[in-house]
């Protein structure tokens, strides 16, 4: 194994590194956030002042919000699908390869085949795993059969095949807990689903079901408040307070905590959400569902000062969306220049976070909202912009027009026109007392 550099001398929190060799910056994860960050950190250092490396386990990038159409026939798998190292920028080195560990006190990440990767800068991007296994039953008889999931690329497929055999029966879209990758898509996909099956003629013999461990369907209240009518028009019954603890494949049976029993012919679930393994295994780095602690502002993590994380990596009270990550991924880039400089941090972050909700006949909802602030009507960026709160068809075909955005120029790091990480107020109808 060949020597590691130099170690930067780290004299206090945020003062300025100083090496006598190039600058190692290790990002963990090529999805959206460790690419926007990787690519927005290139073009902020030169190849001289700094390597950049990139790990993750497969060279396959998936634009994740395409998942939810896959099952409709919406969308195709290969759409969403691109290498990792094409999105990357010249210069960034990428490894395929499992991380083991994250050794703290060595400033080194530990790869799967005992390769060292010291840093003089740690980004935590490694998004957040599915763990349908921790769900007793989840996984046995009725996988893939009667149980499916949207969230993978394999689970969209799979679902897509058993929504096209579907002739009717009781459907159910199950929410197992909370947190989630983006909130809002096990409801977007209960009114694509409403609209698929009336497209086919077999809504009429179907019994659609949205069961949730919340006590809304919606995360946030104000939502709760203006949008619940969509569930009563489209006919959706609502179970909620529901904590899912078993699924019978087999019998088509999900039972709660509390012994409650629902029955289904086929059941869309999204299971328990956890950080990467190997957070688990790094001491010191993770909480105990393997999600990064990390300040909610400035995006540098608890566990040391030159180690930052984002995206659904995070232990962030917002919501794990690919718009928080675009967000995050700014203000990430500007402060480890500033760490490098030994400069304060800015904490630049507000929780600012925006959401298409897809509701089915070609039209859709938008939401903006942060931290401190709930969804607001207006719209959105300015007065002239998008409607908030509102279903239209041109929040469809902006949700659309965003996978385009995310490959052409989210990815590769650019900005977007009046679109920032701190929430705008202009175009919102601000209540007088807020």
């Amino acid at each position: 194994m060949a020597p590691r550099p130099p170690r930067a001398n780290l004299r206090a929190a945020n003062q300025e590194v100083t090496s006598v060799t190039k600058r190692q910056i290790v990002i963990l994860g090529g999805g959206t956030g460790g690419t926007m960050t990787a690519n927005r950190l290139r073009r902020r250092f030169d190849e001289d002042e700094a390597d950049i490396h990139v790990v993750d386990r497969d060279n396959r990038h998936v634009y994740q919000p395409g998942l939810l159409f896959v099952p409709f026939g919406l969308t195709q798998l290969d759409e969403l699908v691109r290498p990792r190292r094409r999105q990357l920028r010249k210069g960034i080195l990428f490894h395929e390869s499992e991380v083991d560990s994250v050794a703290l006190d060595q400033n080194a990440v530990v790869l799967s085949d005992g390769t060292e990767l010291p840093y003089d800068v740690l980004v935590v991007a490694s998004g957040a795993r599915l763990q349908p296994e921790e769900t007793e039953g989840m996984t046995d008889a009725g996988w893939n059969k009667h149980v499916f999931t949207f969230y993978s690329p394999e689970g969209a497929e799979a679902l897509r095949g058993a929504l096209e055999r579907f002739q009717g029966g009781r459907l159910v879209v199950n929410l197992v807990d909370m947190p989630i990758k983006c909130p809002v898509a096990p409801l977007e996909f209960a009114f694509l689903a409403d609209w698929h099956l009336r497209e086919r003629g077999v809504r009429a013999g179907t019994e659609l079901v949205y069961v949730t461990p919340l006590d809304s369907a919606f995360t946030k209240a104000t939502c709760a408040e203006h949008l619940s009518f969509l569930l009563e028009d489209k006919e959706i019954e609502l179970v909620t307070d529901f904590s899912a603890g078993e699924v019978d494949g087999a019998s088509g049976k999900l039972v709660s905590y509390d012994e409650r029993e629902l029955d289904f012919d086929l059941l869309v679930t999204v299971p328990l959400h956890g950080g990467a393994a190997y957070v688990e295994r790094s001491q010191g780095l993770g909480d105990a569902l393997g999600f990064v602690p990390t300040d909610k502002a400035t995006l540098q993590a608890a566990a040391k000062p030159n180690v930052f994380a984002l995206g659904d990596a995070t232990d962030l009270p917002t919501s794990k969306a690919g718009s928080v990550t675009h967000f995050e991924a700014e203000v990430l880039a500007e402060n480890i220049g500033r760490f490098f400089a030994g400069e304060e941090l800015e904490a630049g972050y507000d929780g600012h976070t925006n959401c298409f909700i897809e509701t089915g006949f070609h039209k859709a909802l938008l939401i903006d909202f942060n931290y401190d602030v709930e969804p607001l009507p207006g719209h959105f960026p300015a007065a002239l912009g998008l409607p908030l709160l509102r279903e239209s068809r041109v929040n469809h075909l902006g949700k659309l027009a965003f996978q385009w955005l995310y490959w052409h120029a989210l990815l590769p790091g650019r900005d977007l026109p009046a679109i920032g990480p701190t929430m705008p107020t202009r175009g919102k109808e601000i209540p007088v007392n807020a």
